[in-house]
Parts: C-alpha cells; sequence; structure tokens
C-alpha cells in the first residue's frame, strides 16, 4: 500500500479515526466523519482517503469507499 493514504474509521465510542495503512495508532482523533476527512487533508492534502462504510447486515465491517 502506498504511504500516502489515510483511513478514515468509526470507534466503538462513536468518534472517528484518522489512521495510515498498517498503524497502531491514529493520526487524529475527531467527533464526526467530515472533521476527520478534513483532518486527513490537512496532514497530507494529495492523499488518498477511504472512509469505512459500515451497515449492520452481517459479522464486521462491511466495505471501504474512496473519496
Amino acid at each position: 500500500m502506498a504511504k500516502n493514504e489515510f483511513f478514515i474509521e468509526q470507534r466503538p465510542d462513536g468518534r472517528y479515526n484518522v489512521l495510515r495503512p498498517n498503524a497502531e495508532r491514529a493520526s487524529a482523533t475527531t467527533d464526526t466523519q467530515g472533521q476527520a476527512i478534513d483532518r486527513a487533508r490537512a496532514i497530507d492534502p494529495n492523499a488518498t482517503i477511504h472512509v469505512e462504510r459500515v451497515r449492520d447486515i452481517g459479522l464486521g465491517r462491511d466495505k471501504w469507499r474512496k473519496l
């Protein structure tokens, strides 16, 4: 995976993490998904951002969508 990617995923407490691929810690944590996207763009404007699409139709998370 490329270094210039971010993943936005929802935490169990409802907040959002901004993560690099294979990161153990979040680059940022925000209250809303929109704030997380803005924060990822502020960190690296050229990065590809993937947002978690959460649907409760089965086990685990559903899919990622690229912005």
